[in-house]
């Protein structure tokens, strides 16, 4: 695999309809709250519309990831959501920027606008689940007061759980599921997947053990079509985004979902939900 760390990839990813991502960046500002270097930058070509820019050089070293593999992780995870047909994760591109190689993201919505935060997942009372959401998980407040941790129980929330199943995702918080002012479902931050080790950890586990729905079934088909088929290029693209055990363990996990069927369950030995989860 040759590394985005490596500095020799051409831009991949989102390039063939979103060409203003690989034009001249303007950096505006940094998102601080980010455990690695995240750059919001103005997109000048095309609308002037706004992406995320997260250079390789400011990635933490993890212990269970590869240095330098950030990047390329989000940039497959948009390659992996339009081949299978979720159409998702915003048009992402690996690309050169102001500080070196790294991946650049569409913006989805205004970035100086607040988000709202309890359209996709959300803090309830006790267990006071409201109608037309789904449990995850119970704890307290930092006062004792008992909480539940809710997702809403609609079908694109449904199959952003198996998306994200099927890239390993190990971090899928609240705050990264976002309805953009259509209502469309969006999915961001995908810097940690793709593993091949099992390491599913979210807060979407309302499905759990459930069977798959037929439109799941079908994307799940498509995808591993395309990954099977040699002119449609995305098992060779993820090739050089990934390391070859984790697109080899992209394969697998394809084909086990297809082959029990079933929303999988938490996995022993290893947190269920990320943290924080919201």
């Amino acid at each position: 695999m040759a590394t985005a760390a490596d500095g020799a990839l051409p831009p991949r990813g989102a390039a063939a309809h979103d060409q203003a991502l690989l034009g001249e960046l303007e950096v505006v500002g940094r998102v601080t709250s980010s455990s690695n270097v995240a750059l919001l930058v103005r997109l000048v070509a095309g609308d002037g519309a706004y992406g995320i820019y997260k250079p390789v050089r400011g990635e933490q070293p993890l212990w269970d990831f590869p240095e330098g593999t950030l990047a390329g992780r989000e940039v497959a995870a948009h390659l992996v959501s339009e081949a299978g047909g979720w159409h998702v994760v915003p048009p992402t591109v690996l690309r050169d920027g102001p500080l070196g190689t790294g991946s650049v993201q569409r913006w989805v919505g205004d970035p100086f606008a607040p988000v709202p935060d309890d359209e996709v997942v959300d803090l309830v009372p006790g267990d006071a689940v409201p109608t037309g959401w789904l449990p995850t998980f119970t704890g307290e407040t930092v006062t004792g007061e008992p909480v539940t941790v809710v997702h809403a129980a609609t079908d694109d929330v449904r199959a952003l759980a198996v998306l994200d199943a099927v890239i390993n995702n190990s971090d899928r918080k609240g705050s990264h599921c976002l309805r953009d002012a259509t209502g469309r479902l969006w999915a961001i931050d995908h810097g940690v997947t793709f593993h091949a080790t099992p390491k599913l950890r979210t807060v979407l586990w309302g499905w759990a053990g459930e069977p798959l729905t037929d439109a799941d079934l079908a994307r799940l088909e498509r995808l591993q079509g395309t990954l099977d088929d040699r002119d449609e290029g995305l098992g060779e693209a993820l090739e050089l985004l990934l390391p070859h055990e984790d697109v080899a363990a992209l394969r697998e996990r394809v084909a086990r979902l297809l082959r029990l069927r079933r929303h999988p369950r938490p996995s022993p030995g290893w947190p269920a939900v990320p943290w924080p989860p919201l």
